[in-house]
């Protein structure tokens, strides 16, 4: 399959506001569908990417927004949040496409595999397995696409590569492979499986698996001065920590507060959530970003 081809095809997307849901718009117009943005009333008016249509929706009217979805081929959301985005909201987005008779359906899935994470240990996480199981009890055809960690958080977000000590921070095992995926690789990918009626169930894909020892041989290498390896400790001494950063963190609605990021870490450095087998070459082989590469182009 070409995801290159021209398409006639309709995808609805929910979540354009967001970084990944911009770039998965702009891959979705590149590969050749029509698509059709579903955005809260207010932002119609806003700019989008050439080739994007917004529609504005009301997330509390499912009639309208089932009329929305009518003639999509996918309905793909990259919406991002806590229970009431992720649940509720995304539910109900899930409620509009099979009420229009919308034949799939993409949910906001993108990140490691939840699938055999434990649960209770990442509540981010368990929010997508519960809404896993929801859309299972359906008719619609969905695709849940599992991609790591974002690359782009190598270059300064994510606290492993520290540039100033010269310093790779894990925990664990410096040997556990770590899968990374740049953004618009990801988005390149969720474009061609929107546009693929036959996309299974789950797609697993991976820019990069690298270990911490691997990164400071990279990092050595770019830079021409040497990273070593800090081990934070073992994987029971992060728990503690997390326990700890929930019970001093104000409750908040931050998707990603310092302790839900070590959880994220924690399951990258368990390898309970490593991606296995990849899909990568689905839709052909496509030039996927890998460490080198993203942290190379940081300044």
């Amino acid at each position: 399959m070409d995801p290159t081809r021209p398409s006639a095809e309709t995808i609805a997307l929910s979540g354009i506001g967001g970084d990944l849901g911009g770039r998965i718009a702009t891959a979705l117009v590149a590969q050749g569908a029509e698509v059709r943005a579903l955005v809260r009333a207010g932002a119609a008016d806003r700019s989008h990417p050439p080739g994007v249509i917004p529609v504005a929706v009301d997330y509390a009217d499912p009639g309208a927004l089932g009329r929305a979805c009518e003639g999509a081929a996918c309905v793909v959301s990259a919406l991002n949040g806590l229970e009431p985005v992720i649940l509720e909201a995304q539910g109900r987005l899930l409620d509009a496409a099979v009420a229009a008779g919308v034949p799939r359906f993409i949910p906001s899935d993108f990140s490691l595999d939840f699938t055999r994470t434990r649960l209770g240990d990442n509540r981010n996480l368990d929010l997508r397995r519960s809404f896993m199981a929801r859309v299972d009890r359906t008719p619609i055809r969905a695709t849940s696409i599992l991609n790591g960690a974002f690359a782009d958080l190598l270059t300064g977000q994510a606290p492993i590569v520290l540039r100033t000590p010269r310093r790779i921070l894990y925990w664990g095992d410096a040997d556990q492979p770590l899968d990374f995926t740049a953004k618009d690789d990801v988005a390149r990918y969720t474009a061609a499986a929107a546009l693929d009626p036959e996309a299974p169930r789950i797609l697993r894909i991976a820019g990069d698996s690298v270990t911490p020892r691997a990164l400071a041989a990279i990092m050595t290498d770019l830079t021409g001065r040497p990273y070593g390896l800090w081990r934070a400790g073992g994987l029971g001494r992060l728990g503690l920590l997390i326990r700890v950063a929930r019970a001093v963190t104000p409750a908040s609605d931050a998707v990603f507060p310092a302790w839900q990021g070590m959880q994220y870490l924690r399951d990258m450095s368990s390898g309970r959530g490593q991606l296995a087998p990849l899909d990568n070459d689905r839709y052909g082989r496509m030039p996927w970003r890998d460490a080198r590469a993203v942290l190379g182009s940081a300044p």
